[in-house]
């Protein structure tokens, strides 16, 4: 085998407008295919996005004996179930954040991933970005010293109820849908996993999700804090600070693809920026995850690392109700 043959499970925006064009002319992934439950809708994709199949419903898909593995961009509360399911087709699975609705969820989708053999990961590109890469690098070299804490900014503005987002049964509100990326990255730049955890939660009124999330994460000798929101004008940002220096992400998780991420590092000679890129981070991930496969290599990102996201977010969850520090 020489290059991965993948399917899109699910017509989704985000995979058409943020996914696709980066993954054109890869030499280890192609996709072949993408799925609806809608026979119309998945040929009207298809044909948009110059893909050879497409496939009426979901099952369809999965049996298919040509596709290799699944990328699947489905309403949250059905990444596990569907996980699982294409596991039985013995189909390798890259699947949206969050991993799954809880921690408990997300372990048994892994397991069973496992007992049939196939290889499952979290698709949580921004980890395969030059600009963490490089700034992981600066935190294990020890330059801006011993990481005190970690501070996140993650926010949009969507007041559309009949956005999935926007709609608690499919697992919608701030905490699953970006809060899992301020618990990821402050885990990633830990490199550990956090002791305990604190949250403080506006839901709104009318669709029962989370809207302004606080939260800290304890690490034991450092500390992450971030807010997140789904009602406030779009900012992203992450700030890192050591003893000695501190590093800034400016655009930590929606780089764009075809401009230099800037990253500035503060020590005590003063302030740098470092440009990185242009780079597809979602062409950078799912080329990762091919070769893994062709190589019968592990996974890039373990995981066991999805689960620990997960109940780091049902510590928070749990905090939310107790308002008081919840072991993860």
């Amino acid at each position: 085998m020489d290059s991965v043959r993948w399917g899109v499970l699910s017509v989704s925006n985000h995979y058409r407008l943020r996914v696709h064009h980066q993954l054109i002319g890869s030499g280890v992934t192609k996709v072949l295919g993408i799925a609806s439950r809608d026979a119309g809708r998945a040929k009207q994709a298809a044909r948009e996005l110059g893909l050879a199949r497409s496939f009426g419903s979901y099952e369809a898909m999965l049996a298919d004996p040509e596709i290799d593995a699944v990328y699947i961009p489905l309403p949250n509360h059905l990444h596990a179930q569907w996980i699982k399911k294409a596991a039985d087709a013995g189909k390798h699975v890259l699947c949206e954040k969050p991993f799954a609705m809880d921690a408990a969820q997300a372990a048994e989708a892994v397991r069973y991933a496992e007992s049939k053999g196939v290889r499952v990961m979290e698709a949580f590109m921004y980890r395969f970005h030059p600009q963490w890469a490089h700034t992981k690098q600066v935190v294990q070299s020890g330059e801006i010293g011993k990481v005190q804490f970690v501070q996140i900014q993650f926010t949009y503005n969507n007041k559309d109820p009949r956005n999935i987002r926007n709609i608690l049964d499919t697992g919608g509100g701030a905490m699953y849908d970006i809060g899992c990326y301020a618990c990821s990255s402050s885990r990633f730049v830990m490199g550990k996993e956090p002791e305990r955890a604190i949250s403080i939660v506006r839901r709104d009124a009318e669709f029962g999700t989370d809207t302004l999330s606080s939260a800290m994460l304890d690490f034991g000798d450092a500390r992450a804090l971030f807010t997140v929101s789904t009602q406030s004008f779009p900012v992203q940002q992450v700030d890192i600070i050591g003893t000695s220096g501190t590093i800034t992400i400016f655009i930590p998780y929606n780089m764009y693809d075809d401009v230099p991420a800037e990253v500035r590092i503060t020590t005590g000679i003063g302030p740098r920026m470092v440009r990185l890129g242009p780079a597809g981070q979602y062409r950078l991930m799912f080329d990762a995850f091919s070769k893994s496969i062709i190589e019968g290599k592990p996974v890039p990102t373990p995981p066991e690392d999805a689960i620990a996201n997960m109940r780091a977010i049902d510590a928070l969850f749990r905090s939310e109700k107790s308002g008081l520090w919840e072991k993860v």
